[in-house]
């Protein structure tokens, strides 16, 4: 079984098996530091038997935050910083003391942080690559979202752009010597990288902007300030969207920014996809039954297709595609095309903590058995009048109330197909 091959990173990280744990939002944070909850929750994946685990968005800053329950890097000068160090320790240990390596995924969201989500007077600009809005729909709640929610940001200065720089390169810190083994770079879901990346939301005319070269300036900043501050062993991926359309980047422009990440020295891509704007990441889209041929399997991932296109033009660069996998086979399958090299898995994470040990990776289950496919959540009629990411929103809140169960010490609710109803 491939899934359950071993994979040494470039950094010389060596992951047991190929089944990585995605990063999921925990928005259980409510003083943004991982309390004792963080620990509970992350034993038990640590117990699952996985190659890989990442932690959920670890914002670089307070004063933004993509949720107020969400964990942030502490500024070295803050009188709190080595207790915080102490719980980030305890933390790291926990997730590790069953021999599988963890990273943290470092997060500035930018424009798509909400109001009253992080440290900022209620009413301050959020920061961006240039000053346009997010366009969250047509209808006037999503106006409603997009103009007193989220608002129109700023276009952040070159001083502002170094700071940044600088925030990626404390949590780097923080992470190592806290004891995780490295983090990954989010510039996906319409994120702050992802909005440099992206044509569409950077309009500027400096050495940040104008070329797919300049717009993916910012990344490359932050990976060779995180080396120089790191030890040679500590790993640094990174998150990137496949091709969105709306985002105005064209494939050629997205593998120009690819081919500059690559030989800057990555250790791996994660290829997922979507954005507030097209909330594709927070949807749930379960298979309607148990997939046979290989067109079929080749079809249960979301992003695979995109992961291709990559493998195809950087046969070397070592790829995790996230988003869709719900069965055995249908890993395998991707697996064996060539198109990645690591299968992220997320939501049925968090109802079935042990997924490695106990179905995926056991060989005493059948392959037509080996199955995630999780049950659609029934939304509330009210749903139907919200926007799409409230709706989207919705369901991922459901399953961050999983992981909140086992912070708790509880057992999550299996919500596979047959196995237990489901309420909301």
């Amino acid at each position: 079984m491939l899934l359950a091959q071993e994979l040494s990173l470039p950094c010389g990280l060596t992951l047991p098996n190929r089944i990585c744990k995605a990063a999921l939002a925990e928005n259980m944070a409510p003083a943004n530091n991982p309390d004792e909850k963080f620990p509970k929750a992350y034993a038990e994946w640590a117990k699952g038997g996985y190659g890989l685990i990442m932690t959920g968005n670890v914002q670089v800053t307070n004063t933004y935050l993509g949720a107020p329950g969400d964990i942030s890097v502490p500024s070295p000068a803050t009188a709190s910083y080595t207790a915080t160090k102490e719980d980030w320790t305890g933390w790291a240990t926990a997730t590790q003391q069953h021999g599988t390596p963890a990273i943290v995924q470092l997060n500035h969201p930018g424009r798509q942080s909400p109001a009253g989500a992080g440290s900022r007077w209620l009413w301050a600009k959020n920061l961006a690559p240039s000053a346009v809005s997010l366009n969250l729909g047509p209808r006037l709640f999503d106006s409603f979202l997009s103009n007193f929610v989220f608002g129109k940001p700023r276009a952040m200065t070159v001083a502002d752009i170094e700071g940044v720089v600088q925030m990626f390169v404390d949590g780097a810190k923080m992470a190592e010597e806290a004891g995780f083994k490295g983090v990954e770079l989010h510039a996906a879901h319409g994120y702050l990288l992802a909005q440099f990346m992206a044509p569409s939301s950077n309009k500027r005319d400096d050495e940040f902007g104008g070329t797919a070269a300049k717009r993916v300036k910012l990344i490359l900043l932050i990976m060779k300030a995180i080396r120089a501050s790191t030890k040679p062993g500590f790993c640094v991926g990174i998150k990137l969207n496949s091709v969105d359309v709306s985002s105005g980047n064209s494939m050629e422009e997205t593998l120009e920014q690819v081919r500059l990440i690559v030989e800057a020295g990555i250790d791996f891509i994660e290829i997922s996809g979507g954005s507030y704007e097209n909330p594709v990441m927070m949807q749930e889209h379960a298979l309607p039954e148990p997939t046979k041929s290989a067109r079929s399997l080749a079809r249960e991932s979301f992003f695979l297709k995109f992961a291709q296109s990559v493998r195809a033009r950087f046969p070397t660069v070592l790829l995790m595609v996230t988003g869709g996998f719900r069965t055995r086979a249908g890993m395998e399958a991707a697996l064996n095309s060539g198109g990645c090299d690591l299968i992220g898995i997320g939501r049925p994470t968090t109802v079935i903590p042990y997924l490695p040990k106990d179905i995926i990776l056991n060989e005493q289950i059948p392959d037509a058995d080996a199955d995630l496919r999780l049950k659609d959540l029934p939304s509330p009629w009210y749903m139907s009048l919200a926007g799409k990411v409230i709706g989207a929103g919705a369901q991922s809140t459901y399953y961050a109330g999983q992981i909140l169960r086992m912070g708790k010490g509880l057992k999550p609710i299996d919500t596979r197909l047959g196995v237990t109803s489901i309420k909301i």
